[in-house]
């Protein structure tokens, strides 16, 4: 799994980074980071529920 995100939809709300804050992470500046693009299979879980969560619908999940 890959997790690739449209920033330019992005409004650092941090529903992601609470659905899984090993991957995502919405930092002081406001901006969102991807702490890990390429998450383990163990995540996987925790990234799809981010994805669902995000209102924007920023968040795209590609599998390899």
């Amino acid at each position: 799994m890959r997790v690739v995100v449209e920033y330019e939809s992005c409004d650092s709300n941090g529903l992601c980074m609470a659905a899984a804050p090993e991957v995502f992470e919405v930092r002081s500046d406001d901006f969102l980071y991807v702490l890990d693009e390429q998450p383990a299979p163990h995540l996987w879980s925790s990234v799809e529920a981010a994805a669902r969560a995000c209102p924007k619908l920023a968040i795209t999940l590609e599998h390899e």
